[in-house]
């Protein structure tokens, strides 16, 4: 039910809620989610409100939960409901072509048609361009509902054909740890170990992220009039940048676990540095930092530019801290 997340999500729900009372429901809605461990049932929770014809905000009141509608909705067999994840990498123009096809027709087991496109920044070019199409010529009765953890990897005329709602990224105390709310930050594929790090080809790689995230916590932007020295002498190509994004990730997620009071996981032989660093940062702090660094990560993989990415990262950082 949606009302579940009135407490968790409550200028979200507010909005949502407004919108449909007032019959102002948008044909399109784009959720910010930064990482909000529940988005998916969020988004499917707006979608079954959307299509139940016997839904309620209000607590006073009984809300649906057995009707034929809910039921198939839980099992993933309503026909007016599409939901598209990431094929592999990435969102392809097939997807979409398909879910044209299939909203092509009139409804026919509810008022209206919903579809939810998750990860919506990971639609490559083509299922983007067609997906905008679908949105620039909305069809009445079709609501999109698309949710990505960074607004910036999606296209602006994509997002501006949308009602944004930004969900909140504090994970509730009741339902989540701050170490299982950085779970959800970091993913679980460790591409670096131990004895990566023991390398002795990879010694300068280590000492270029320890130094930049040392120089970065004592003079934040001004670290920028040293990014050369810093940090492209040794990461100069966008194969060695995405590596040393990688390990920046893992550098953070040290200090977070001596914030936890966890072992060092893979830069054991930084720790009095690590532990300096993590008297320093909150926990939440070192999440932001996490935050950023990851979604930049992904956005690196798709944008072959990066003479100014650093510059984006630290303009992020400082935007966060």
């Amino acid at each position: 039910m949606l009302d579940d997340y009135k407490q968790e999500q409550p200028i979200a729900y507010k909005i949502l809620i407004n919108s449909i009372k007032k019959d102002r429901c948008s044909h399109a809605y784009l959720f910010e989610t930064k990482h909000y461990a529940n988005k998916k049932k969020f988004a499917l929770a707006f979608a079954k409100y959307l299509l139940c014809p016997h839904n309620s905000a209000d607590k006073d009141h009984p809300q649906c939960m057995n009707c034929t509608q809910c039921k198939r909705i839980d099992e993933g067999n309503f026909t007016e409901l599409k939901i598209i994840e990431p094929d592999g990498l990435w969102i392809k123009k097939e997807q979409i072509d398909q879910l044209q096809k299939e909203f092509s027709t009139k409804s026919v087991e509810s008022t209206k048609k919903v579809y939810i496109i998750h990860e919506a920044e990971k639609m490559n070019a083509a299922a983007a361009n067609s997906i905008l199409k679908f949105l620039e010529e909305p069809e009445e009765n079709i609501i999109a509902i698309l949710l990505t953890d960074n607004i910036y990897q999606l296209l602006n005329t994509i997002v501006s054909r949308c009602q944004i709602i930004p969900l909140n990224d504090h994970v509730s105390d009741q339902t989540s740890s701050m170490l299982e709310k950085v779970m959800h930050l970091i993913k679980q594929d460790n591409d670096i170990s131990k004895e990566d790090l023991s390398d002795e080809k990879n010694i300068d790689k280590i000492k270029t992220v320890t130094k930049f995230v040392e120089q970065y916590e004592t003079i934040h932007k001004d670290v920028l009039l040293s990014i050369k020295q810093l940090w492209f002498d040794t990461f100069s190509d966008k194969e060695k940048m995405i590596e040393g994004m990688e390990l920046l990730m893992y550098f953070y997620k040290d200090i977070l676990n001596v914030r936890l009071h966890s072992k060092i996981e893979l830069f054991i032989d930084e720790k009095e540095i690590i532990d300096s660093l993590a008297s320093k940062l909150s926990m939440n702090e070192v999440c932001d930092r996490l935050d950023v660094i990851i979604n930049l990560k992904d956005y690196l993989k798709v944008n072959a530019n990066i003479n100014l990415f650093m510059d984006k990262l630290i303009i992020e950082l400082e935007r966060r801290r």
